[in-house]
């Protein structure tokens, strides 16, 4: 009875060192099971996580040399069927920055920006596969209006740009097209009245630009080339 409970005893303790065993490599020299790096010349940890054959799995945790403690800068959530991981990134105050997926080194997905004193959005940005903004970005005020709201093509702006007070109204509204200003372009006061407005072609003032003063045009200016400054009495 006394040898068996040995032999149990010394199993154990076995698979308890076996289960602790880290930094390993399999037989093809590929990392496998679980590994910690720490930074050069300190005990101080700099990742966490665990391979399979060289394929990172499960939850990995990326950590700063903060007045020589380990602090959490990011998590990636990995799988075994691809390179995509769920990450997120954290200041040095374990606040939440921002979270999304990424497969490598690129974006890809929904990725969503937080304000640095609360939990409300910040910016909102999808990506495309390879990596590029694409549809719609959309940046907000810390009360949860929306601030920005802007269209991307495959990581360029194009369609109309506008710009919003933290009260909703509109203070700007802009066209581009492949990533410059082209097409007719609108600016508010807080009251939301119109006061400048006039055209864009590939990213320069075009023709003529009109000024106003309470709904009223106050001056006008020819941008077109060789044009002349017009103003109006």
């Amino acid at each position: 009875m006394k040898k068996g409970i040995l032999t149990l005893f010394i199993l154990f303790v076995y698979n308890l060192s076996f289960s602790q065993t880290i930094n390993q490599f399999d037989k093809e020299g590929k990392r496998h099971g679980i590994w910690k790096k720490t930074f050069e010349g300190t005990n101080i940890l700099r990742y966490e996580g665990a391979f399979s054959h060289g394929k990172e799995i499960g939850l990995f945790k990326f950590y700063k040399n903060i007045r020589k403690k380990a602090v959490l800068t990011a998590s990636k959530q990995f799988n075994e069927n691809d390179n995509k991981a769920y990450v997120k990134f954290f200041s040095s105050r374990g606040k939440l920055i921002s979270e999304g997926q990424m497969d490598g080194k690129s974006y890809v997905g929904e990725w969503k920006y937080y304000q640095k004193t609360s939990e409300n959005l910040l910016t909102l940005e999808h990506y495309n596969d390879k990596g590029n903004l694409e549809g719609e970005r959309l940046v907000y005020y810390p009360n949860g209006q929306i601030a920005e709201k802007q269209n991307y093509i495959n990581g360029e702006l194009n369609g109309v740009s506008i710009w919003y007070s933290v009260n909703n109204v509109v203070l700007k509204e802009f066209i581009y097209v492949n990533g410059e200003l082209h097409g007719i372009s609108k600016i508010y006061n807080s009251k939301g009245e119109l006061i400048v407005e006039g055209q864009y072609k590939q990213g320069k003032k075009h023709g003529i630009w009109k000024y106003y003063e309470g709904g009223t045009i106050v001056e006008e200016k020819d941008f077109t080339p060789k044009g002349k400054f017009k103003k109006k009495n």
